[in-house]
């Protein structure tokens, strides 16, 4: 009974140690490529599995991920002669875990190096300004070089970036000088330009100025001459209406009497107001003989009122 136990213990341990050994579980996005008896038996993906005892074995353990792979620095010389330190990054996916097993001993390594003489290469090609402003040609030509030797290996390249281009100190100085020089270049540009514009403005806000002042200017002497030439008009209207208002007076019943009497008062406020105004006054012969100067005012009034008006053309 005891022998049996003991049997029954051996025969479990043994399953359980043959489960352990031949059950394998492979997570999601991996797959695992096993061999029997040393060759290549098939390519696990993601699941449980059973393995044949003593006679299968994983071999190899693929991602199916995309990889990160950081591609050291190195110093590659431009066409121009100029040695330049770049690094970079490559991006890479296994899509054929047999090939990527059995097609190269180490892919991610044979990648690296592939890239990194790649990258010589195309370096080589280019001066060193053109360097800075390619780099997105330089990027598609390295993934190119490497994806078509990648074929073989189960491997897809998918992207290269450059991380940093860093030149030699003496050159980076120059390309300082260069920039410093095309800064102030643009900047003295910039200003002078800013200057011609602000010259530009004022000279034609002065012939504005200038034009509005002469409108102005003319304006001003059109309504003066249109004020005075209304002034003389009116004067003229007023004048003429007022001879005409004296004549018909003149006519009238006691007119000549009443105009008499008007020119004598004239008469003798306006010597009034030159005895006040001067100190010396020339004396008429015949001043006392007011009625004779009179007389000989109402005669030119008598001679107006005959004259017929002239007739304006």
């Amino acid at each position: 009974m005891n022998e049996s136990i003991i049997v029954v213990g051996v025969l479990a341990v043994i399953t359980i140690i043959l489960l352990i050994k031949t059950a394998v579980i492979v997570p999601q996005r991996l797959e695992y490529v096993v061999e029997r008896l040393g060759r290549y038996s098939k390519t696990l993906s993601a699941g449980f599995h059973i393995l044949a005892p003593f006679l299968d074995r994983v071999a190899y353990k693929r991602s199916l991920k995309e990889e990160v792979m950081d591609i050291p620095s190195q110093d590659c010389i431009t066409t121009d002669n100029v040695s330049v330190s770049i690094d970079g990054i490559l991006y890479i996916q296994v899509i054929d875990s047999k090939l990527s097993a059995y097609g190269i001993d180490n892919y991610k390594f044979a990648a690296g190096q592939l890239a990194q003489t790649s990258l010589r290469s195309v370096i080589g090609k280019i001066e060193l300004d053109r360097t800075f402003e390619e780099r997105d040609s330089l990027n598609q030509q390295v993934v190119f070089a490497i994806d078509e030797a990648a074929q073989n290996w189960g491997v897809k390249v998918l992207r290269y970036e450059i991380k940093d281009i860093t030149p030699p100190q003496s050159v980076m100085d120059a390309m300082e000088k260069q920039m410093r020089a095309e800064r102030e270049k643009r900047a003295s540009i910039a200003t002078s330009e800013g200057d011609r514009q602000s010259r530009i403005n004022r000279a034609e806000g002065l012939k504005k100025e200038a034009i509005e002042v002469s409108e102005g200017e003319k304006q001003k002497r059109i309504n003066e001459a249109e004020g005075q030439a209304k002034e003389i008009e009116l004067v003229a209207q007023a004048t003429a209406e007022g001879i005409k208002k004296v004549a018909e007076s003149l006519n009238m019943a006691g007119g000549e009497t009443a105009a008499n009497l008007r020119v004598a008062e004239k008469y003798i406020a306006e010597f009034g107001n030159l005895a006040k105004e001067n100190n010396t006054m020339i004396i008429p012969a015949n001043m006392g003989d007011i009625s004779s100067m009179v007389a000989t005012v109402m005669s030119v009034l008598r001679h107006t009122q005959k004259t017929p008006p002239v007739q304006s053309s």
